[in-house]
């Protein structure tokens, strides 16, 4: 008789996270998005920050017997971090802050185990945006791909056009460090199973 797989819940409403873990074959059991204060803490760092929000929304969500995986995104410029935007402004805002720039994208991934023992890392990637025009700007706002994503961009959009180099993981940017959560779910016990 087959083992029975423990159900995986994503703590997350990211259509990306659970699109990246499917291409690795895994399917969460069911969704189950985590309503937290992402306002940073005094003094509060980038890493911190999503750390601690990785931590709280797995926390959120979990009961015994399942997998749970919670993650945030973080986009900062040295200390300061750049808000998820909320209207055209707040895009055009984040993009001329991060115009021909180095930043970080921080994404925290948390997954607890049916047993409650519980895996965090956060992974960090250097985007470099190139040095864009006002024209580049109102583009990218007219086609509002940047609404309610960290720092005011999506890297899988049409932002590709716009970023000059990456060094790090791309599906930490797009918000989910593929490598580190298949890993993580491994190293805690979850089975993929080949016929889902």
């Amino acid at each position: 008789m087959a083992e029975t797989r423990a159900p995986l819940v994503l703590a997350s409403a990211s259509p990306r996270r659970r699109q990246l873990l499917e291409l690795a074959g895994i399917r969460p059991d069911s969704v189950a998005p985590a309503d937290s204060d992402e306002t940073p803490l005094k003094n509060e760092s980038p890493r911190e920050l999503a750390d601690r929000l990785a931590r709280e929304k797995a926390r959120a969500v979990h009961a015994p017997g399942q997998f749970t995986l919670g993650g945030d995104t973080v986009v900062a410029l040295g200390r300061r971090m750049l808000p998820k935007a909320e209207s055209d402004e707040e895009v055009a805002d984040c993009l001329r802050l991060l115009s021909g720039r180095a930043h970080q994208v921080l994404t925290g991934i948390s997954v607890i185990a049916p047993d409650g023992r519980q895996s965090v890392r956060v992974v960090t990637a250097r985007v470099v945006l190139k040095r864009l025009t006002d024209e580049d700007v109102a583009r990218y706002v007219a086609c509002r791909d940047g609404i309610g994503k960290a720092g005011g961009y999506a890297i899988q959009g049409p932002a590709a056009a716009l970023i000059k180099s990456i060094n790090g993981s791309y599906t930490a940017i797009v918000g989910l460090p593929l490598y580190e959560a298949v890993s993580m779910l491994e190293g805690l016990g979850y089975r993929r199973d080949a016929a889902r």
